[in-house]
Formats: structure tokens, sequence, C-alpha cells
């Protein structure tokens, strides 16, 4: 069904998209995804740092008879 792509397949699809795109707006299309993808991984730091930044209940407290 579907193999991978080799290193031959990705240099052949590489240069395809260099002859669509041009080497200039191939740049910036490379740097916009770079850019998206340390604002994704920002976030998600953010993200994290959010949930360990909630403060936890006191262990020394009784706890519900219900619970």
């Amino acid at each position: 069904m579907f193999t991978r792509l080799g290193p031959v397949e990705l240099i052949i699809i590489l240069v395809i998209v260099l002859i669509l795109f041009g080497p200039s707006r191939l740049s910036k299309v490379a740097g916009e995804i770079g850019k998206g993808i340390k604002a994704f991984r920002d976030s998600m730091k953010d993200d994290e740092k959010d949930k360990n930044d909630q403060p936890k209940p006191p262990d020394d407290q009784p706890k519900s008879p219900t619970g």
C-alpha cells in the first residue's frame, strides 16, 4: 500500500516545492511555520505553568464523609 518516503523522494519533493514557490517565498513560509511552532510551544508551557501554579487544598483539613 503506502511506503515510507526515502531521502531521494524527499529531495524530489523539496526541489518541486522550491520551483513552485521560489527561494525567497520558501524562506518566508519556513520562517512563519517556525514562528507558529514557537508560539504553540510557548502556549503549551504557559498552560503547564498555570496548572502548576494553582493552589492545592491543604492536606491537614478533614475530608467530607461522602468523599
